[in-house]
């Protein structure tokens, strides 16, 4: 069988969410099967290394174009051509998107078609994107594109209800494949050198409260601020904890800096800038909580991530949280941040919460693993 399967994700600068999904349920899948052939296609008229991505088995293509992206985006949704199969120059049995984009798929029925939608979050909360990034999602219109597919893969099974509910999407047709998290995520001897290192180089205290993500209005770090801002206030004692926010800017991040300065605990209260993959692992093992208060989530990939590293966590009641955290962390509403800071202090004053879910998210995380995730998808890429 012939596999084609969409990588211009993997083309993002910085690999994380959806690129980093990709990148990994690829490499799993080239671990097991080396039987199909795989052809990988990507598009930009920009220099790019492919090399990076060392995809060099020989049961892969890589079928890249240079075509300028608006111009391809384009003609793919008012022309419907370049059509894909023909655009990638072999006859393919199968074409599988990792996420969607501007596609013109093939006419042949013969071709079965499968997409995975990780979350929906700019149909269900429009006004956390940018005018710009909503007129992307109306130019694609998803709602239209998703009938096209003879298979739907959901993330979760909150993103399975949300295509149901908001696409009108038949739940016979939509198949539930959880995310899962790398095995690099994982608890590190705390004589560990690369963590000494680390707290060197960003001159991290010895405790403190950690968020990880992209900032931007739909995290809800505003609330964890002004949690932050209550928890020091109601309890003097936690003077030693800082909040460290990490992560790469997204949109109408602003606000969220302002906050910050404003906060009467602004000198305590620190931003690292985008975390890459391998030493996401060690501010992980640094911090003494995470919290997530995102409003909505398709999955959740930080708080598992989180958890696999043997740090206690608290999460939104939002979403898919509440799915794949369960009991192993401390759920509270994203719109209360009086509970948030309630949460926060329980977690670092009682031991024993805190001890019951370190073990428990250690537990949860371990459910989740690319192996599994990637025979689930060679089980639907076999019998569709």
């Amino acid at each position: 069988m012939v596999i084609g399967i969409d990588v211009r994700t993997l083309m993002e600068a910085q690999y994380s969410g959806i690129p980093g999904y990709t990148h990994d349920l690829l490499h799993q899948l080239l671990a097991l099967d080396k039987t199909n052939k795989y052809v990988l296609f990507y598009n930009t008229a920009q220099k790019l290394d492919v090399s990076q991505w060392q995809f060099d088995q020989p049961n892969v293509w890589l079928a890249g174009h240079g075509w300028p992206n608006k111009v391809y985006n384009a003609s793919s949704k008012f022309l419907h051509y370049p059509q894909i199969d023909k655009f990638i120059g072999q006859d393919i049995d199968l074409w599988y998107m990792p996420h969607f984009n501007f596609i013109s798929l093939p006419n042949n029925k013969a071709i079965k078609k499968i997409i995975t939608i990780h979350d929906l979050s700019f149909l269900r909360y429009p006004e956390f994107f940018s005018v710009k990034k909503n007129l992307w999602h109306r130019a694609i219109n998803i709602q239209k594109l998703l009938p096209q597919f003879d298979k739907i893969v959901a993330i979760s099974q909150n993103t399975k209800r949300d295509l149901v509910e908001l696409c009108h999407i038949s739940p016979d047709k939509i198949k539930v494949i959880t995310s899962a998290i790398s095995s690099k995520y994982r608890v590190l001897p705390k004589g560990d050198i690369s963590l000494m290192k680390f707290r060197q180089k960003f001159n991290l205290p010895e405790k403190f409260i950690l968020y990880l993500g992209t900032i931007e209005p739909r995290k809800n770090i505003a609330s964890l601020i002004l949690a932050y801002n209550d928890l020091r206030q109601t309890n003097p004692y936690l003077y030693d904890y800082q909040l460290i926010i990490a992560g790469a800017n997204g949109w109408k991040y602003e606000g969220v800096y302002d906050l910050a300065t404003a906060s009467p605990y602004s000198h305590d209260i620190r931003f690292l800038g985008y975390i890459n993959e391998a030493d996401k692992v060690k501010l992980y093992n640094l911090a003494s909580l995470f919290a997530y208060p995102s409003f909505y989530e398709g999955f959740g990939f930080p708080p598992l991530e989180a958890a696999a590293c043997g740090l206690p966590t608290v999460c939104s009641f939002a979403s898919s949280l509440p799915e794949v955290m369960q009991e192993a962390s401390l759920l509270v509403d994203p719109y209360n941040a009086q509970q948030l800071s309630l949460a926060m202090q329980q977690v670092l004053t009682n031991k024993e919460l805190r001890q019951t879910l370190i073990t428990k998210g250690l537990a949860r995380a371990q459910e989740f693993n690319w192996q599994k995730t990637a025979e689930e998808y060679l089980q639907i890429f076999q019998t569709i």
